[in-house]
């Protein structure tokens, strides 16, 4: 029993000390996204990294839904894919992992580098390309999707996507209220469909989350 309590202790110890090193990863992550923003003129080079407080809620919404098929459009940097691994290894069985796609290969090498930093890397199927063509292809089922990417084309990966949600399911977009106009096709989309629950959450750049359940 005093060996098990060992343990047990030295198992809290050595979380305790991964949760404060990805959490110096995500500040430094953060500090570094809104320098690099401010300096950068070429959107395609900016990380638009998330508000913290959406991040936290995010990290919030999937550990309290036990979402465990998540899948996200847009990994930039890999600062929001940081906070959804962490939250499904807090929640999820160690087998599962999140899908995360992105565009750009460059960013894409920067995320890879930066979710083996945060001990998460094998949390995550990295898929490089064009995010309508690669949900085309995938199989679902999805409880949980956040939108990060494109905002034009995310109306047309939603409707990719209805058919591959599973029954009870969270649907979430960023910049809900910094770029409405922008996502504006896509909040009509949402709203319209009658089996979801759909509010905005003033929280950062303005959060869309809609459940099916």
């Amino acid at each position: 029993r005093r060996r098990a309590l060992v343990w047990g202790v030295a198992l809290i110890w050595v979380e305790k000390q991964m949760q404060e090193a990805i959490q110096q990863l995500l500040e430094e992550l953060e500090a570094h996204g809104r320098a690099n923003d401010a300096r950068e003129t070429d959107r395609a080079r900016k990380m638009l990294n998330l508000e913290p407080g959406t991040a936290q809620l995010l990290s919030i919404l999937l550990r309290s839904s036990g979402a465990t098929r998540v899948l996200e459009v847009g990994t930039s940097n890999g600062y929001s894919t940081i906070w959804l691994a962490w939250s499904l290894a807090r929640s999820g069985p160690a087998e599962v992992r999140m899908i995360s796609i992105e565009r750009n290969p460059d960013k894409q090498v920067l995320a890879r580098e930066n979710l083996h930093r945060a001990g998460l890397a094998e949390r995550v199927d990295f898929r490089l390309g064009d995010a309508t063509a690669v949900i085309r292809e995938l199989p679902g089922p999805f409880d949980f999707v956040f939108f990060d990417g494109d905002r034009f084309s995310a109306p047309e990966q939603l409707r990719l996507l209805l058919p591959k949600l599973a029954r009870k399911a969270l649907v979430l977009h960023d910049n809900a209220l910094s770029h409405r106009e922008e996502i504006a096709a896509y909040l009509a989309l949402i709203e319209s469909l009658p089996e979801f629950q759909h509010t905005v959450v003033p929280v950062g750049k303005g959060l869309s989350v809609a459940y099916r359940g």
